[in-house]
């Protein structure tokens, strides 16, 4: 597997870039974990419900996942995350949204080197993050002007925390899985956004949108052997970001026979966590 920065990467090479190494993932449980270690705890002990009641009075419940030593008395701050869930785990009973990715964010190594704030919200079914038709196979002029109801929601929330005080208002980033990377395609390039840095997994944007990610940070992964959401979703975004030679320089990493389920490597990477806490707004 290869890892590609943005500007490496020719226009006449563009179609050729995509045999990288083959990565075979695992299904992360629902508790947070060290490498190595037998002990788990399990994440409804750690990743707490909330309520946000939006400016229509409305109530919506979501996930939180605060670092190991955050005390509601003191006035440190820390970077957060918005993590955007796939399609399979919307609903409303505010757990089925962890089922992948959060174990990572929540291993006690993970918070001892990366403390930060995550914020998990839940789509309710039959919504979006982004109101688009997924079947076809470029995404372009398919992004709405709106953000969805369900998309208001979670920057809404992420808004309440950044305007509390306890947030580092330059390091708050993006990511999500499947219909979550949709997502964070969109939320990533919408005007005003507070985000440092995006990180959209196996999920599809719009090319027309390209001139509004200039300045944020993406690194985008997507497995070639996808048959949920084409690979191609996410090569033309690549190939729009290198065409229009946007900076910073975007990293896309393609794992060669990946399925759908690549985000189980991906959040497992030491230097994708690395990477994504050196990024500032």
């Amino acid at each position: 597997m290869t890892d590609f920065p943005r500007r490496a990467l020719p226009r006449q090479l563009i179609a050729s870039f995509f045999a990288l190494g083959l990565i075979v993932g695992t299904l992360v449980p629902l508790c947070a974990q060290t490498p190595g270690d037998s002990a788990a705890v399990p994440l409804a002990s750690r990743v707490i419900e909330k309520t946000f009641v939006d400016d229509a009075k409305i109530e919506h419940r979501y996930r939180l996942l605060l670092p190991t030593n955050f005390r509601e008395d003191e006035s440190k701050q820390y970077p957060l995350v918005l993590f955007l869930h796939g399609a399979g785990e919307r609903g409303d009973d505010n757990a089925t949204q962890l089922k992948h990715g959060i174990g990572e964010f929540a291993r006690p190594d993970r918070q001892s080197q990366y403390p930060c704030i995550v914020i998990v919200p839940q789509c309710p079914a039959e919504q979006k993050w982004v109101s688009v038709d997924w079947s076809p196979k470029s995404g372009k002029g398919t992004f709405p002007d709106q953000p969805s109801p369900s998309m208001k929601m979670a920057l809404g929330i992420v808004g309440q925390w950044i305007a509390g005080g306890r947030v580092d208002r330059s390091r708050v980033y993006v990511t999500g899985i499947s219909m979550g990377g949709y997502g964070t395609w969109f939320a990533s390039a919408m005007p005003g956004n507070p985000f440092a840095a995006a990180v959209p997994i196996c999920g599809g944007g719009d090319p027309d949108w390209v001139a509004q990610y200039a300045g944020m940070p993406i690194w985008a992964f997507h497995g070639s052997a996808d048959t949920a959401v084409p690979v191609g979703r996410s090569r033309e975004m690549i190939e729009a970001l290198v065409a229009a030679e946007q900076m910073p320089q975007t990293k896309y990493t393609e794992y060669e026979n990946g399925a759908h389920d690549v985000w189980t490597e991906t959040y497992q990477r030491d230097d994708l966590f690395a990477w994504l806490h050196s990024q500032r707004k």
